[in-house]
């Protein structure tokens, strides 16, 4: 017997990488999308709500789009110009998109759609958790109606955006640490996973193969996204963080994880942002997250070119 699509929120601050979690949330018959929330990150919230809504006419996306918080929840903004570009999302060329936002606020949505919910509902963030913890402070009761919580963020390594911090958490710390101390089930892609996800030419040319137009997006997303990670990291193929969390959620068994006790920092000042993950449990605290640390690699890119293959179909 077939089990039913997990009913997910996607959060995101589009940003290349995310523009493929929702084509991949769209299109995959394991998902039913039920709702994307937007947030500022990679680019403005002006910027990531129009991406997101280009983004969603170029998929077909029937859900609503909802704009959210413009800055984190105390700190000043960070934005990652320098690897999506001036619009969040460069490469291609769009118009204007002909979609409107949904008239709620992001955090109403978010809060709206899980209390109407039967528990059952996972919450994806793919940039700064800043929606989701101010969901969290405004309306308590969604915390329990959150089947769980499948985010891209942190690293129990290496930073990006500082040597300890990874940008979304580091985007907004106090946010991550009311998420990470929610309670619920939480699964972590941190750096250590994606950077594993690196997306080269061969995976570029399989998509331009298909040649339909959502894969001839992915591509024209991925040209761009491979020379400013070029620029920036010196990364020959880019690592493609966000749609883990997607195909984390289509097939788990792609992904090794392992439970550990995940605390941000807050206060320290060469380390703010960090996700301090105790992975040889030397802490004794229970573990509250699942952090993945092993990628099927071969098998990840094939479910990706399947998501895209179902566009010409």
């Amino acid at each position: 017997m077939t089990a039913a699509p997990k009913k997910i929120i996607l959060d995101v601050d589009p940003g290349h990488d995310d523009a493929v979690a929702m084509m991949m949330a769209r299109i995959h018959p394991a998902i039913d999308l039920r709702a994307v929330t937007v947030v500022a990150g990679n680019q403005t919230l002006a910027k990531t709500a129009r991406n997101a809504l280009l983004v969603a006419e170029a998929i077909g996306l029937a859900c609503p789009v909802a704009a959210g918080m413009a800055r984190p929840m105390v700190r000043e903004p960070i934005l990652a110009g320098d690897i999506h570009g001036a619009s969040g999302l460069d490469g291609p060329v769009f118009g204007e998109p002909a979609l409107a936002l949904d008239g709620r606020h992001a955090v109403d949505l978010l809060i709206e759609t899980l209390l109407a919910s039967d528990g059952d509902i996972a919450v994806v963030p793919t940039g700064p958790l800043t929606n989701v913890a101010m969901a969290m402070r405004k309306e308590p009761a969604i915390v329990e109606k959150i089947e769980r919580i499948v985010l891209m963020g942190g690293s129990y390594q290496l930073g990006n955006v500082t040597p300890a911090a990874e940008f979304n958490i580091c985007a907004d710390a106090e946010a991550a640490h009311v998420v990470f101390s929610s309670g619920r089930p939480l699964v972590m892609m941190g750096l250590d996973l994606t950077r594993q996800a690196l997306c080269g030419a061969d995976v570029v040319e399989r998509a331009r193969r298909l040649d339909n137009s959502v894969a001839t997006l992915f591509v024209e997303l991925m040209e761009f996204f491979t020379k400013t990670q070029r620029e920036v990291f010196g990364w020959t193929a880019p690592p493609l963080h966000d749609p883990t969390t997607v195909a984390w959620l289509i097939d788990p068994t792609l992904f090794e994880t392992k439970a550990m006790r995940v605390d941000v920092e807050l206060r320290g000042e060469h380390t703010y942002g960090r996700t301090c993950c105790d992975y040889f449990g030397v802490t004794g605290r229970e573990p509250n997250a699942e952090v993945a640390v092993g990628l099927d690699v071969p098998r990840f890119w094939d479910l990706l070119i399947d998501c895209l293959a179902l566009y010409g179909r």
